[in-house]
């Protein structure tokens, strides 16, 4: 049974489900990789790895600046299709930070596959699937920044085991 939780951060598991949705949030994730996989199904996975912010920490003064709970996880959307995205870069290539990520029902009724939408700083991702899972793979570090250094996150990765 999955466990992986860390009390001091306020994560109660290390792997969630698109059924914990409501409890989520992704506002200022940072995206480091996305991959679409190929499986022996029809339809297709899409891989995020990301730095999940599990908690904002209020500053206490003298401080001025918030610190966040972050931890490397895998977001994992099965049975895609219909994606499409866009994906600014003119000028510089910026962070991929998430400023949201919505589910939202289509226009054809579909309850089964619902539209997912994950609006960034500077892209969208529109797509169909039937679902997703989360695995943190570390324990959230607090930090003064909202993502990790590479060194600390262990990389890249699209690992989908969650930490125990």
């Amino acid at each position: 049974m999955d466990n992986g939780g860390h009390q001091e951060s306020g994560l109660s598991k290390s792997a969630w489900s698109d059924a914990d949705f409501e409890e989520m949030g992704w506002h200022d994730a940072t995206i480091h990789g996305l991959s679409v996989q190929e499986t022996e199904e029809i339809l297709p996975r899409l891989l995020l790895d990301l730095d999940y912010i599990v908690r904002w920490v209020h500053p206490v003064p003298p401080a001025t600046h918030f610190s966040f709970w972050v931890s490397p996880a895998t977001l994992v959307f099965e049975d895609v299709w219909d994606l499409e995205g866009d994906l600014d870069f003119k000028r510089t290539i910026p962070d991929l930070k998430i400023n949201g990520l919505h589910r939202l029902v289509p226009d054809d009724g579909r309850q089964d596959l619902p539209l997912w939408h994950i609006e960034g700083h500077a892209f969208e991702l529109k797509f169909r699937a039937s679902g997703y899972r989360q695995y943190f793979r570390q324990a959230p570090t607090l930090i003064a920044q909202q993502a990790l250094p590479y060194t600390e996150r262990g990389g890249y990765a699209f690992t989908e085991i969650g930490f125990n």
